[in-house]
């Protein structure tokens, strides 16, 4: 083969479960690799394209450079020719450090920062008033512009704790006159002594320029950085920047970065001023965390009724030390502490917790033994809350959370920022405004800035705002207008998340790069797939090669070239089985191609179930939502839609979720977004949030151990006649035990490798050679198979290599249902997608004793499935609710939208232009509602299939 003819030429690709394809990839096209779960398509792309790219990168910097960095190992490929530098785009999580946001996560933060420091306006928290720094020739050039012969007074502002010396001291040095109160000649009269008086510099008029600087000078020297320009006779109102102070009118200047009068410290505007990650910036209150953790009335007394002595639960009465602090306490207001606690006086219970206005001390017990010691009173809120700040120990600290929940902070009000850098204006906007606005209203500002801003300013920091406005354009065109710059990373989608590195990338400009991106379309309405997919040409039309793994039928059907991977997952997968453009592929007869063409579907059920009940949400105004009534029904499978950001994890995460949890479970430690109330809980009896968050975060866990089925196997080892003979029982077997394990990766199979200044990399262990385990245990066997080569097994080798064990078999089954046939046993956690996840914890919810009247959650099942693959996953979910149970899914893929018995649609649009309901009922009344954009998409597929 050759790759002069514009392709990117792959062959002999033998990594995991590829079977030494030959692959060609037309450069400067958009590529998309499809096929079912599990056959290899990652593989494919990121292991072995992106690999070798990533590899040769390496190999071209410096030996200096590489001494800093792992030797990366060859993919199993024979030769890869006409292989572009490659960028991966993949769905990792943003960062789970609650200081990464949007903003920063884009670098739009950094150059506001910029902006801000260079051209901002500081205001003054206290007054409002405008806080700058002006050297006397600015102060003067200022005044000299009032009218010609205005008369003028140069006062100095003198505070003194020593009246007479300060006076002594003025006179010897040739000054005559200060302001008390009245103007007094100090070398004829001795005026009455005060703390603080005016010292008159000079008497002048305006356009003395020379000598006002030089008065101005005296006046800064003698004040230390202050001056008054009075300004007799005139009015404060008819001068820009005048105020009225003890009924004079005055220019007041600072030398230094301060107000007038304010003892408030300001330091110089800088970088860091506007940085919630430094000390300059952030809020002192939640460390520029935005939240803070502080105890609370409900979780301190969980019960009002019970007398004061047992209410206050961090206060246990049988302590000597608490019964003494109560009893004095209850003796200073004259109250029994056998009174309930709610109908003691509200001022006794504030005072109970947050301390009384007076201070109250007494002789109590030392904690520890060993005499009395003075105590004064500080309530219960207020020592919970000190305790977790001052303590160095995990013990109290964790105890003390038990009272305590995480709220917005109320200090910066969920900014991050201290006061200083809060009231700094530019062009009118704070940072902090500009921060909470979503994308699109944030563009507009800055699409308008140039004519709020002064011809300097522009000049100073029209590349920053370009860059800004640049970058905000690109976040728009990825369709993440309903974001807020301020929005933690954390909580950002897979999806989200890619698109912000895809706008970045758009941003860089660069061309003839090799992008390799995971699933772009996921947390994706159809409605802004047509963007994200203008997005993905955009970047081929720069010049650039796109190798994108995709299952939706939109972005298959659009793109230049498709590969489809198969015939099956695992290891009957790894084949190229059709190439082409998507008509050809449609063709092919594949499972895809089926599919495609429409001779495979996904059947519209023809029976709708009847909710059996409702539980109904009330008022819910969380976020964008607009204070809306929605009913949830029950003993039915429910779909959720709208438009990105058009409410719906507002809805049942933060909301429904959140408030079953607090009703339910009686949990006080959580705090459900802002609604009325949730009524009909009654009927549910428990609730389970399904969600992709990984189900461990080392690759020591992984879907044998968290299903349970890995007990079992040990179990079978331990029984063997080898592990008898040895006496070996079934900790053995655990890889998390010393005695089984290797003790070089501490049975991970994996070493981790500090990367310094890019991702850390997992290894194979050079010691077992990735088996997890010494020699001595993998000695024992089960039917010729050791337990890592067992580990090694896909969940359909499994089922059928443990066919003669019932228990193995059920709950490896589950996991063939939910699609996850493919899987390893023992695939490290930290190596499973989001979607893969969730349903790994749908296996293991569908492996439980049978429970009936459980609502389940769950956010986008369908990420990372095939339409193949989708079908059972919407089999299993019709199971749960067969078995007596709700089921409540968060989804866009209208291959499961249209199956539900009913849907929940929100929008119209997303961000402040969501947060209603546009339309409720079965599929088929959903879509002939006009205004449902999910409507529109729906009638199609219930009307010709996919």
């Amino acid at each position: 083969m050759d790759s002069e003819d514009g392709r990117i030429l792959v062959e002999g690709a033998g990594e995991h479960n590829l079977k030494d394809i030959d692959v060609d990839i037309p450069r400067e096209t958009l590529t998309v690799v499809t096929g079912v779960s599990g056959s290899g398509k990652s593989t494919f792309a990121f292991d072995t394209v992106f690999a070798e790219g990533q590899r040769r990168y390496m190999e071209s910097l410096s030996s200096y450079a590489r001494n800093f960095l792992d030797q990366m190992d060859k993919p199993d490929v024979d030769r890869i020719e006409g292989l572009s530098p490659a960028i991966s785009i993949e769905q990792k999580d943003s960062g789970t450090t609650p200081r990464s946001t949007v903003g920063t996560v884009t670098e739009i933060h950094d150059h506001l920062r910029l902006l801000f420091a260079r051209i901002g306006t500081q205001q003054s928290p206290e007054t409002g008033n405008v806080v700058e720094e002006t050297p006397p020739q600015e102060a003067a050039q200022r005044v000299s512009e009032l009218p010609e012969g205005t008369r003028l007074r140069v006062l100095a502002p003198i505070e003194t704790d020593s009246f007479d010396e300060t006076v002594r001291s003025l006179k010897e040095r040739g000054f005559t006159r200060i302001i008390t109160d009245d103007v007094y000649d100090i070398t004829m009269e001795e005026p009455e002594p005060a703390d603080r008086f005016l010292l008159v510099i000079d008497r002048l008029v305006a356009e003395q320029r020379s000598r006002l600087t030089e008065a101005i000078e005296d006046a800064y020297s003698e004040s230390g950085g202050e001056v008054w320009v009075e300004l007799p006779g005139m009015d404060a109102s008819e001068i820009e920047g005048a105020k009225e102070v003890d009924e004079r009118t005055v220019l007041r200047f600072t030398e230094d970065f301060s107000e007038p009068g304010n003892d408030r410290e300001f330091s110089e505007l800088g970088q860091r001023t506007f940085s919630f990650n430094s000390p300059k910036g952030a809020c002192p209150e939640c460390d520029g965390l935005s939240k803070s953790e502080r105890a609370v009335r409900d979780l301190v007394v969980p019960d009002e009724t019970v007398p004061l002595k047992d209410a206050i639960e961090p206060w246990p009465y049988e302590k000597d030390f608490y019964r003494i602090t109560l009893e004095n306490f209850a003796e200073y207001y004259g109250v029994d502490t056998e009174t309930p606690f709610e109908d003691l006086p509200k001022e006794v219970q504030q005072a109970a917790l947050y301390g009384p206005e007076e201070p109250i001390r007494y002789e109590v017990p030392k904690m520890r033994g060993s005499g009395t010691t003075e105590k004064t009173f500080e309530g219960a809120i207020e020592q919970v809350n000190r305790r977790f700040l001052s303590t160095s120990s995990d013990r109290i600290r964790d105890k003390m959370r038990e009272y305590m929940t995480e709220e917005t902070c109320p200090l910066c009000e969920g900014t991050r920022l201290n006061a200083q850098a809060r009231n700094v204006e530019v062009a009118g906007y704070t940072l902090p405004e500009i921060n909470s606005k979503q994308i699109k209203d944030a563009y507009e500002v800055f699409e308008g800035l140039d004519e709020r801003i002064s011809e300097r300013e522009r000049k100073i920091c029209g590349e920053v705002i370009d860059e800004i406005r640049e970058r905000l354009g690109f976040l728009t065109t990825v369709g993440l207008t309903y974001l807020t710059l301020d929005r933690e990373a954390a909580s950002l989608s897979g999806g989200e998340t890619q698109r912000i590195r895809l706008a970045t990338q758009i941003g860089s400009g660069l061309t003839g790069v090799l992008y390799v991106l995971d699933e772009p379309s996921i947390g994706l309405h159809r409605h802004d797939n047509e963007k994200l997919i203008e997005t993905l040409e955009s970047l081929r039309d720069l010049g650039n090669t796109l190798l994108v793994v995709e299952h939706d039928e939109f972005t298959v059907q659009r793109a230049d070239h498709t590969i489809d991977l198969g015939p099956g997952p695992g290891t009957r997968g790894g084949e190229v089985v059709a190439e082409g453009t998507p008509e050809e592929v449609a063709d092919s007869g594949t499972v895809t191609g089926e599919f495609l063409s429409g001779k495979r579907e996904i059947p519209v059920p023809e029976n709708r179930r009847e909710p059996d009940g409702y539980v109904r949400v009330e008022g819910a105004r969380q976020h964008n939502l607009k204070d809306i009534d929605v009913e949830i029904p029950l003993g039915a499978l429910t779909a959720v839609t709208g438009l990105s950001g058009s409410g719906k994890s507002t809805l049942i995460h933060d909301i429904l979720y959140q408030g079953l949890r607090e009703e339910i479970n009686d949990n006080k430690t959580v705090r459900p977004g802002e609604h009325d109330s949730i009524e009909g809980t009654g009927e549910v009896e428990s609730v389970r949030m399904i969600d992709q968050s990984p189900i461990g975060k080392t690759p020591r866990s992984n879907p044998a151990t968290y299903t349970g089925v890995f007990d079992y196997i040990r179990e079978l080892f331990a029984e063997t006649k080898e592990s008898n003979r040895r006496g070996y029982a079934k900790g053995r077997f655990s890889f998390n035990t010393k005695e089984g394990r290797c003790e070089n990766c501490n049975g991970q199979g994996t070493v981790t490798i500090d990367m310094n200044f890019m991702s850390d990399v997992y290894v194979e262990c050079d010691v077992c050679d990735g088996r997890r385990y010494n020699e001595e245990t993998l000695q024992v066997t089960y039917r010729g198979k050791t337990v890592s080569e067992v580990l090694d097994m896909e969940v359909d080798e499994a089922y059928d290599f443990f066919e003669h064990d019932r228990r193995i078999r059920k709950r490896l089954g589950l996991l063939k249902d939910v699609g996850l046939g493919y899987m390893e046993l023992g695939q490290p956690s930290n190596t499973l997608s989001g979607g893969e996840a969730q349903r790994v914890k749908i296996a293991e919810e569908l492996g439980k004793v049978r429970r009936e009247d459980v609502l389940y959650l769950l956010d986008e099942p369908t990420t990372g499935l095939h339409w193949a693959d989708e079908k059972k996953l919407i089999e299993v979910l019709h199971r749960l609710v067969e078995n007596g149970n709700s089921v409540v899914v968060i989804e866009h893929e209208l291959e499961l939208v249209k199956c539900a018995d009913r849907i929940i649609d929100l929008g119209p649009e997303g961000g402040n232009k969501g947060g209603e309901v546009v339309a409720t009922g079965t599929p088929e009344e959903v879509s002939r509602e006009k205004d449902s954009y999910t409507g529109r998409y729906l009638r199609d597929f219930l009307e010709n299939g996919a």
